[in-house]
């Protein structure tokens, strides 16, 4: 039987390619967007935020994504050594790093030919996200891609030791670390739990109330944007920070209680730089982190110390695989009462 290219259709024809990394989703935006306008990244992403919306709605949520889907718009950058520029969505609206969709995209951007002449053994691909430009480095042989490492922007920790109250726990402790985005940490034994074993929606109601104790009670800053200046989520781990060949477990929820499949890039990047910033750690030490959820690992070490305005911070180096689960094209019928998206939890 033959097919129509595509339905019966109203509007725009959202083209995607869909990856995975460590089990977290990547849907990679191609065709169908209108253009997005700004002087910098950080602009775009204030423009799609406010003008464009509408379409993260319709390719994040069901019935073309799920509760927990995550999406890449590739747009211009203002950099002239960025070979891309990136704006990462979610459940939510728009983060400002994502370290699985950069060891995605790293992948995408040789295999679809973003860059001119691959080199082996590795390719180099900058890619501007809005938290700045990330250096990624794609494994390249005989024509084809694999793993994928990265170098961040600076890391550092923003603050030690906080207490906040979180409603049915009392008082927690936990640490604040950058790594493209704020995160909190925070030993899920706290809670009496356990990353790997837990109710993962138990996991999850605890990392959200956590994030909520935060951002309601700790005032946080960012030295180069106040764009930057806001907590993406919390990550519970296994509370094994001290160096080790054996592999740490965490999980990350992020935006409106998303959760991350992965061990999480950026997430791995501030708990390096907490680590560093504690001792735990060396210069040029490769750490393994596993997905409490996936079981799914990334390696990650500090490779250069630097500075983020009054921080000391660490440049961190994320290692992992991706891999390519289709294409699509999502279409959009006026008289569809749900075509703009709705979620359920």
């Amino acid at each position: 039987m033959e097919f129509p290219k595509l339905p019966p259709h109203d509007g725009p024809v959202l083209s995607v390619v869909d990856m995975h990394t460590g089990g977290e989703p990547l849907r990679v935006i191609i065709n169908g967007y209108p253009e997005v306008t700004g002087d910098t990244v950080l602009a775009k992403r204030r423009y799609a935020r406010e003008h464009l919306d509408h379409l993260r709605k319709v390719l994040m949520f069901e019935p073309r994504g799920h509760y927990d889907m995550y999406g890449a718009l590739l747009v211009q950058s203002e950099i002239a050594e960025a070979d891309i520029g990136v704006l990462f969505m979610h459940n939510e609206g728009y983060s400002t790093m994502c370290g699985h969709a950069v060891i995605a995209l790293g992948r995408f951007a040789v295999d679809y030919g973003l860059v001119k002449s691959p080199t082996s053994p590795e390719t180099q691909i900058n890619i501007h996200c809005p938290c700045g430009l990330v250096k990624a480095f794609v494994e390249y042989s005989n024509g084809k891609t694999g793993a994928v490492r990265f170098h961040s922007v600076p890391a550092f920790v923003f603050a030690t030791d906080v207490k906040v109250t979180v409603p049915g726990f009392g008082e927690i402790t936990v640490d604040i670390s950058y790594g493209g985005a704020l995160y909190a940490f925070v030993n899920a034994d706290s809670f009496r739990m356990d990353v790997s074993k837990s109710r993962t929606r138990d996991l999850v109601d605890v990392a959200t109330a956590v994030s909520n104790a935060v951002k309601s009670q700790v005032k946080l800053h960012h030295p180069v944007s106040d764009d930057l200046a806001f907590l993406y989520g919390t990550i519970l781990t296994d509370g094994k920070d001290a160096f080790s060949d054996e592999p740490t477990a965490n999980i990350c929820v992020f935006a409106d209680a998303q959760v991350d499949r992965s061990p999480t890039g950026s997430g791995v990047t501030a708990r390096i730089a907490l680590q560093y910033h504690k001792g735990l750690i060396q210069l040029h030490q490769t750490r393994s982190f596993k997905s409490g959820t996936t079981e799914a690992l990334f390696t990650g070490k500090a490779v250069q110390e630097t500075t983020c305005g009054e921080f000391k911070a660490v440049v961190v180096e994320v290692a992992g695989h991706a891999y390519y689960t289709g294409a699509a094209s999502f279409t959009l019928e006026n008289s569809d009462l749900l075509k703009d998206g709705f979620l359920l939890r």
